[in-house]
């Protein structure tokens, strides 16, 4: 245990280390999150405008920090119990509460962490792929910092930015254990989740989403000097909400690499596997869809009409996905399960976020719609066809989800097609015209990249966990079950 201990402050100062090569000022514009930015870089260095003259320190809005702050506290919760009850009811009865403490102390690490060095390597200006160490243990954000919106002269508390983006952070590495769950050492699970989150979700999360905020966007050459110091996806001008690219299909495939490396659970393919406790499952996922308001309707950070816009799509992509995989599953398997309405229901649910706030309700509809039936395709025909034991089909929902809605936002986000269109930040209005075409091939570059970064990412951190500690306990413990073998404790007495 003390040589485990002593790896983890190791890998951490790799983390730390991650970034050394970025400039290690601070940011002097404000940090800002993911909807509608990507916008800014697409279509503002094409308008010709003249400044506008400088606005007077602008004072957060009460009831923008009051939904903020609440849509954190939904994003906490869709992690602890929402995620670690939808896991745990797949899981058999003997791993019921290793999946609830890998999920809980998960979410407390990366917290710990992102105060640490996380979110200044994510949302402080630095260079395309990392930013800065000028936040370092959140110098200089007290109750006093504001960081901008996705309105000129409109702040938030940046402590309150903080937070949210902290949350989305740990619930994206708690994602991952869901494909290796019942065989993995817990010393494994945490001295993986700091490589990963250091060197696969940090740099996603600065490349997609940092940017120097609309406020910098006054004409076209402060326009294309801003965009120079924006993420480098973000510079590309790809969309994303939410988090399809940054926080789905990053986790999915992290947690895809580590199936492979981690091996089949003892007797995969001949003993039941069942889940314990669909009854479990359902309440996760029920608190997973209560939670992802916070996460989807809360990305825009103001509480206005683009909030109860993507509020509106959450909840109607999510109804859309349940009823798509239960009419396919009824069709093609006999009966429709409980198992697959849930499942369903966080399908839509993923496959919406990076389209929350940039499509209307029929293209949400219709994203729902699509994802049950595609999903419920990726865990049974392609996770056949991959061979891998991805125990509670994080690929096959989460990757497969990410990777359709990503896409997908590329098309409905046109105004022709019901969408909000590209934003131009400096003529303060949508831009003009929208090429759906080119938008799909950004959108199919984000993915991309998205997809070889994380899978390097997580090959490499795999390896050096194996290296170090191990990445699978003995087999008479996975036997016996890892509630007994790895934490002494049982979830249930009978």
């Amino acid at each position: 245990m003390k040589k485990f201990f002593a790896i983890l402050m190791a890998s951490l100062t790799l983390g730390l280390a991650g970034a050394a090569h970025a400039d290690e000022k601070p940011a002097e514009a404000p940090a800002v999150t993911a909807p509608a930015a990507a916008s800014a870089s697409a279509a503002a260095p094409a308008v010709i405008a003249t400044a506008a003259p400088a606005p007077a320190a602008a004072v957060p809005d009460k009831g923008d920090v009051a939904w903020l702050l609440v849509c954190t506290a939904f994003v906490i919760l869709m992690s602890t119990p929402g995620l670690a009850l939808f896991y745990g009811g797949l899981v058999r009865s003997k791993n019921m509460l290793s999946v609830l403490m890998q999920v809980f102390t998960v979410f407390s690490l990366i917290s710990v962490l992102w105060v640490v060095y996380g979110y200044s390597v994510a949302f402080t200006e630095g260079n395309a792929f990392f930013g800065s160490f000028g936040k370092l243990f959140l110098k200089g954000v007290d109750a006093a910092a504001v960081t901008g919106t996705f309105s000129k002269g409109v702040v938030i508390p940046e402590l309150g930015f903080v937070a949210f983006q902290g949350a989305f952070a740990a619930i994206t590495v708690g994602l991952i254990l869901g494909a290796f769950a019942e065989r993995i050492k817990f010393s494994a699970v945490l001295l993986f989740a700091v490589l990963w989150f250091s060197f696969s979700y940090l740099p996603m999360a600065h490349m997609v989403w940092y940017w120097a905020g609309p406020d910098a966007y006054t004409t076209a050459d402060a326009a294309e000097k801003a965009g120079a110091t924006a993420g480098w996806l973000f510079q590309k001008g790809a969309l994303d909400y939410a988090g399809g690219t940054v926080v789905h299909i990053n986790a999915a495939v992290a947690g895809l690499v580590g199936a492979y490396l981690v091996g089949k659970r003892v007797g995969y393919g001949k003993d039941s596997m069942a889940p314990h406790s669909l009854a479990f499952t359902m309440v996760g996922a029920s608190l997973l869809w209560f939670g992802w308001f916070g996460f989807n309707a809360g990305s825009g950070l103001e509480a206005n009409g683009a909030a109860a816009l993507a509020f509106a799509n959450t909840w109607v992509a999510t109804a859309a996905a349940t009823m798509s995989w239960v009419i396919a599953e009824w069709l093609f398997k006999g009966k429709p399960s409980m198992l697959g309405a849930a499942s369903g229901a966080v399908a839509g649910l993923v496959a919406i976020t990076p389209a929350a706030g940039f499509v209307g309700i029929c293209g949400a509809l219709i994203i729902g719609l699509l994802a049950g039936a595609v999903c419920l395709w990726g865990v049974s025909g392609l996770k056949r066809m991959l061979g891998v034991d991805d125990s509670l089909d994080v690929f096959g929902v989460h990757g497969i989800g990410g990777i359709l809605g990503a896409i997908l936002t590329g098309v409905f986000a046109a105004p022709s097609l019901g969408g909000v269109g590209i934003y131009d930040y400096v003529a303060n209005a949508t831009a003009p015209e929208y090429d759906i075409l080119q938008q799909v091939g950004i959108q199919v570059t984000g993915v991309g990249v998205t997809i070889v970064w994380s899978a390097v990412v997580a090959f490499i951190a795999y390896k050096l966990v194996d290296m170090f500690v191990g990445l699978r306990v003995a087999e008479d413990e996975e036997r016996e079950g890892l509630d007994i073998a790895s934490h002494g404790e049982s979830a249930y007495h009978l």
